[in-house]
C-alpha cells in the first residue's frame, strides 16, 4: 500500500510447525492468523480478529500443540488459507468504511510471517495474495527510529520492548498465543504515537514479484556477503523460477525497481563443461540482511525437490555472471525482456532464418536487434544463439517450436538468464581452441589393467577429427583419410566414446610425423564424410592420451578428467616409466579375453607394459575388426569411487610379470609386481566374495596371499589380488 495510509492492520500469523524466530524455516503450513486495526489519526483500535487455517496437511508439532494451544480437531474445522483471506479483507474493508478511512498498510513483527510463511505458502499453492500483503512495516524498526539507543533491531524483542517503555504486561487471562502479540503491538504504536515520540511511520517495506534481467560487469564492486548458492534445482527451472522460491525476501523502498530485493541480473544458473545446466545457481541479494533470510530457504522445496542453499562469495558470481562485451551488455540492456536460448541452428542460418522460423505469433523484440548469435574467436559460429521478448506470451508461443526443423537440423529452445548469455558468450570467446595442458606433476597417474597408457609428448603428430557421423566406422574414416592412410601409425586410430558408452564423434588420428598431421589437417579439414563435413585440427599426443583418459577437448579448454588428479598421482609413482621407455606395441588396447594369456617376450630390452602380436597381413593392418579401437572412458562420474583407475599398492603399476620365459629368453628388467587392482562392472547386487572367487576359479593365486578388498558401489566392485600370473581383464 502507499506511505501515506493512514491506518495500520496489526497483524500476527503461526504455523503447525516452528515459530517465533524459526517462523517458516520448516516449511509448515499457517494455521492461525490474528490482526487488529489502528487509526493512526484518532488514534483508536477496531474489533480484534481471529481466525484459525485449516492446512493441506493436519499435523501439527508437539512445539506449535503447546505454544498455539490448538488442536487437530479444531483446525479441520477451520477454513482453507484463500478462504480467510477473504474473510480477512471483507472485514477489514467494513471497518475501514466505518472509520471512514481509505488505505491501511500491513504491522507486523518482523517480517518473517510475511516473507518466509505467507509469501512462499501462496506460491505453492498458486494463490494470488491481495496487493496489501505486498507492502508492510515492522514495528521493530519503528521502535529503533524512536529509540535508537534501545538497542540493535535484529536484538530486539517486543517483551524487551514493552519493558524499555514501561508497557505493563497483560493479565495472564489474555495471553492467549495471538491474541497476547496482537494486544501488546497494538499498544505500542499507540505509546510511540503519542507525546513525547510523536511518531509517524515511514519504514515502509515492499515485497516484489517479478524478476528483472540485467548484464554484470567483471569490474562491477561485489560485496561477498550478499551472495548465495542453491544446489539441486530442476534442470528445466529459470531465473523467474527461482526468484519465486525465495518469494518474500523484502525491499525497504517502495520506489526500488529490484524484484525481492536480488539484483539486478543476480541469478546466474551455473554450467557444466557441456555448456548445460547443472543443476545450482548463485543469486545476489541486495544487502547481508537479505542474504542471510534466502539462507533459511535451505531444504525447502521447488516442486518436488528440495533445494540446498549455501554461502557464496561475490568472486564467484562474477566469474559465472560477469562479462566485458559490449555487444552483450548492448543486447541485455533492454528492460523487462524474456531471454530464450536456441541451440543447434545450422552454421548457415541467418537472422532472417532465425526470424522466419519464429514466426509471426512470436516476433523478436526489435527484429534483427532481438538476435545475439554466439560465435568463436574466429568468426564461426557455434549453433547457438539468444532471442529477446518483449512478453510472455511471444515467448511461450517460441518454445512451442522446441525441437522442430531449420534446414535439416532440429532446435532446441529453452529459457535462459542474462548471465547464461554472458556464460556461454565468455565461455567461447575467451579460451583459445587448445589451451595449455596441466603441469606434468598432474598428468601422469596409474593406470592399471584396463586402459592403455599412451605415450605423451608436445610433438604435434597427430590429428583430431571432429564431427564424425555417430555411425562411421574405421573405413570410413580410413576412406575419408584418402592417400593420408599411409601415414597412419599402426593401430593409430582412436574412436571416442561418450560417458554412455556411444561414439561422440571425435577420433584421433596418431600420423608418423608432424608434417604429415599438418598436411592432413590443411587437405582433409570440413571435407565430408557421408552427409557431414568434419573438421581436423593438428594436435599432440600429450593433448590426445589425456582425452583418451577421460579428459575433454573443446573450445572451451582441455578439462580433465571427471576425478581428483592429485589423487591418482601420489609420490609413490613419480618412478613410473617414461614416455621414451614405452614400446609402440603398448600404445594399443588388446581385446578383452576370455582366458588367461601367458606374458609375450618383450620387443626391446626396455621395459614394456603389454606385448600383443602384430597384425602381419597389410590389409589387416587397419581393417581387422576384431582389433578393439574403441578409446577408452571413464565411468559417469557417480563419485571417485567409482572410477576405473585407482592409486594401486608400490609396485603394481607394470603389466607384466618379472619372470623367466622359456626359449631361453631373458625377461626384461621389470619394476616388482606383488598385486594388483582390477575393477569389475555389472555386478549383481547380491554377489559376495564367494561369488568373486567362484568367478575368478581357474586363475592362479595363493588363498594365503589374497586379502579381499572388496568394495562394492553402484554394481562396481574392486578387488586386491596377489597374482602368481597376471590377470588380463
Amino acid at each position: 500500500m502507499a506511505s501515506h495510509s493512514d491506518t495500520l492492520v496489526v497483524f500476527f500469523g503461526a504455523t503447525a510447525g516452528a515459530n517465533g524466530g524459526k517462523l517458516g524455516s520448516d516449511e509448515r503450513e499457517i494455521i492461525l492468523l490474528v490482526w487488529q486495526i489502528v487509526d493512526l489519526h484518532e488514534k483508536k483500535v477496531g474489533k480484534l480478529q481471529r481466525r484459525l487455517v485449516k492446512p493441506d496437511s493436519l499435523e501439527l508439532t508437539d512445539q506449535s500443540k503447546e505454544e498455539t494451544g490448538l488442536s487437530v480437531d479444531e483446525l479441520n474445522k477451520a477454513e482453507p488459507l484463500d478462504k480467510v483471506l477473504q474473510q480477512f479483507q471483507q472485514s477489514v474493508s467494513a471497518e475501514l468504511k466505518a472509520l471512514g478511512r481509505s488505505s491501511y498498510t500491513l504491522c507486523v513483527d518482523g517480517p518473517l510471517i510475511i516473507r518466509q510463511a505467507l509469501h512462499p505458502e501462496a506460491s505453492r499453492k498458486n494463490l494470488v495474495l491481495p496487493e496489501c500483503f505486498y507492502s508492510f512495516v515492522d514495528v521493530r524498526k519503528e521502535f529503533h527510529k524512536c529509540c535508537p539507543n534501545a538497542g540493535q533491531v535484529q536484538d530486539l524483542t517486543l517483551p524487551y520492548i514493552l519493558e524499555y517503555v514501561c508497557i505493563p504486561e497483560l493479565p495472564l487471562s489474555e495471553q492467549v498465543m495471538g491474541l497476547k502479540e496482537v494486544r501488546c503491538m497494538v499498544q505500542l504504536c499507540l505509546h510511540i504515537l503519542a507525546e513525547p515520540y510523536n511518531h509517524k511511520f515511514s519504514c515502509f517495506e515492499a515485497v516484489k514479484y517479478k524478476l528483472e534481467s540485467g548484464a554484470c560487469s567483471k569490474t562491477e564492486p561485489m560485496d561477498s556477503e550478499t551472495v548465495i548458492r542453491a544446489r539441486g534445482l530442476p534442470w528445466q527451472s529459470s531465473d523467474q523460477d527461482i526468484a519465486r522460491f525465495f518469494k518474500g525476501s523484502n525491499c525497504s523502498d517502495l520506489s526500488s525497481n529490484l524484484s525481492l530485493c536480488i539484483s539486478r541480473g543476480g541469478v546466474a544458473l551455473c554450467l557444466n563443461t557441456q555448456g548445460r545446466r547443472n543443476g545450482e545457481a548463485l543469486v545476489r541479494f541486495i544487502n547481508q540482511e537479505h542474504r542471510d533470510l534466502a539462507l533459511e530457504r535451505h531444504k525447502h522445496h521447488m516442486g518436488s525437490r528440495y533445494i540446498e542453499v549455501y554461502k557464496a562469495t561475490g568472486e564467484e558470481f562474477l566469474k559465472i555472471a560477469g562479462g566485458t562485451s559490449n555487444e552483450v551488455a548492448q543486447f541485455l540492456s533492454k528492460e523487462n525482456q524474456v531471454i530464450i536460448r536456441m541451440r543447434g541452428l545450422p552454421f548457415t542460418a541467418s537472422p532472417q532464418d532465425v526470424l522466419t522460423f519464429l514466426g509471426a505469433d512470436s516476433p523478436a523484440t526489435d527484429a534483427s536487434d532481438g538476435l545475439l548469435f554466439v560465435k568463436y574467436p574466429d568468426g564461426r559460429p557455434t549453433g547457438d544463439a539468444f532471442v529477446l521478448f518483449s512478453c510472455e506470451e511471444y515467448a511461450l508461443n517460441a518454445l512451442k517450436k522446441h525441437k522442430q526443423i531449420l534446414g535439416k537440423r532440429y532446435i532446441e529452445l529453452f529459457r535462459s538468464t542474462a548471465a547464461e548469455v554472458q556464460q556461454v558468450l565468455n565461455r567461447y570467446m575467451s579460451t583459445p581452441l587448445i589451451s595449455t595442458l596441466p603441469s606434468s606433476s598432474m598428468v601422469p597417474m596409474p593406470v592399471l589393467a584396463t586402459p592403455p597408457y599412451l605415450a605423451t609428448g608436445s610433438t604435434r603428430d597427430c590429428v583430431r577429427l571432429r564431427g564424425l557421423p555417430y555411425t562411421a566406422a574405421i573405413e570410413d574414416i580410413l576412406e575419408f583419410m584418402g592417400e593420408h592412410t599411409i601415414d597412419i601409425k599402426p593401430h593409430g586410430v582412436h574412436m571416442v566414446l561418450n560417458q554412455q558408452g556411444r561414439p561422440s564423434g571425435d577420433a584421433f588420428i596418431q600420423m608418423r610425423s608432424a608434417d604429415r598431421a599438418f598436411m592432413v589437417a590443411q587437405k582433409c579439414h570440413k571435407k565430408m564424410m557421408k552427409d557431414r563435413y568434419v573438421e581436423v585440427f593438428q594436435c599432440s599426443t600429450e593433448e590426445m592420451s589425456f582425452v583418451l583418459m577421460g579428459g575433454t577437448l573443446n573450445r572451451s579448454g582441455l578439462s580433465p578428467p571427471p576425478c581428483k588428479l592429485p589423487c591418482l598421482a601420489p609420490p609413490a609413482y613419480a618412478a613410473f616409466p617414461s614416455p621414451a621407455m614405452l614400446s609402440e606395441a603398448a600404445l594399443y588396447q588388446p581385446p578383452l579375453l576370455a582366458t588367461p594369456r601367458t606374458p609375450q617376450p618383450p620387443l626391446s630390452p626396455h621395459p614394456t607394459l603389454a606385448y600383443y602380436p602384430p597384425q602381419h597381413h597389410p590389409a589387416q593392418l587397419y581393417m581387422n575388426m576384431n582389433m578393439n579401437y574403441t578409446a577408452y572412458y571413464p565411468s559417469p562420474p557417480v563419485s571417485p569411487s567409482t572410477m576405473s583407475y585407482f592409486a594401486s599398492p608400490p609396485g603394481s603399476v607394470a603389466l607384466a610379470a618379472q619372470q623367466p620365459h622359456a626359449q631361453g629368453h631373458i625377461a626384461s628388467p621389470m619394476m616388482p609386481q606383488h598385486s594388483a587392482l582390477v575393477r569389475m562392472q555389472g555386478l549383481p547386487y547380491n554377489a559376495g566374495v564367494k561369488d568373486i572367487l567362484s568367478f575368478f576359479q581357474g586363475y592362479q593365486y595363493s588363498p594365503e596371499d589374497y586379502s579381499s578388498m572388496v568394495q562394492m558401489s553402484h554394481g562396481q566392485t574392486r578387488s586386491l589380488i596377489q597374482p602368481k600370473e597376471w590377470l588380463c581383464l
